[in-house]
Formats: structure tokens, C-alpha cells, sequence
């Protein structure tokens, strides 16, 4: 499985963006999957994850009522729509999905290569 990210890109602050991930491969099934952010100097941190349904959602603290999390099972893509970005938001956006392969008959994790996200004050 390969995992695609795109949508990234320059915005100023008070800006929208919308990121999408794209799960490419065959004989898998995706369970929960999720938004992750690197900033420079700082750890890579949660933005938010979206149960296999999309039932259930949960985001940090920093971009709760900013940031909304979806999914298109029949397309295996994931978005982020982030409203009123802030300069902090600036960082290198991941996306995860947790995957279970029909063949080996297991669970495996999966990353993308992550998207670049810039905020200008």
C-alpha cells in the first residue's frame, strides 16, 4: 500500500487549505487513519484521526473548531479542510492509515511521504 499526499502548499494567515490522502495498492482493507504534523525543531504530533467508518473523529486541542477530518472509503482517500491556518500551523503534514492486508492477514501501518504546509503572518 502507498499512501499519497497532496494539497499542500503557501497560504496566508486566515487561509484555507485542503489536504488529501490517496491509498494506492490492492487486497487491503483500511481501518483508522490519520493527520500527523512535523514543525521545524518540534516532534511530530497528532492532528487528527477518523475511525474506519468515519463515525468517530478526535483532534489536538490546537486545531479543534479549525480543522475537520474526513474520508471517502469508496475512493480510499482521506482529507484535512483547515480553516483560519496560523503561522503555527506551519509544518509537514503526514498522513497514517492503519491497514489490514487480505493476503498476509495481518495489520500494518502505513505512512506517506508528507506534504509541506506554509503559513505567512
Amino acid at each position: 500500500v502507498q499512501l499519497v499526499e497532496s494539497g499542500g502548499g503557501l497560504v496566508q494567515a486566515g487561509g484555507s487549505l485542503r489536504l488529501s490522502c490517496v491509498a494506492y495498492g490492492s487486497s487491503f482493507s483500511i481501518m483508522t487513519m490519520g493527520w500527523y504534523r512535523r514543525a521545524p525543531g518540534k516532534q511530530r504530533e497528532l492532528v487528527a484521526h477518523i475511525t474506519s467508518g468515519g463515525g468517530s473523529t478526535n483532534y489536538a486541542d490546537s486545531v479543534k473548531g479549525r480543522f475537520t477530518i474526513s474520508r471517502d472509503n469508496a475512493k480510499n482517500t482521506m482529507y484535512l479542510q483547515m480553516n483560519s491556518l496560523k503561522p503555527e500551523d506551519t509544518a509537514v503534514y503526514y498522513c497514517n492509515a492503519n491497514v489490514f492486508d487480505l493476503i498476509l492477514d495481518k495489520v500494518l501501518d502505513y505512512w506517506g511521504r508528507g506534504t509541506q504546509v506554509t503559513v505567512s503572518s
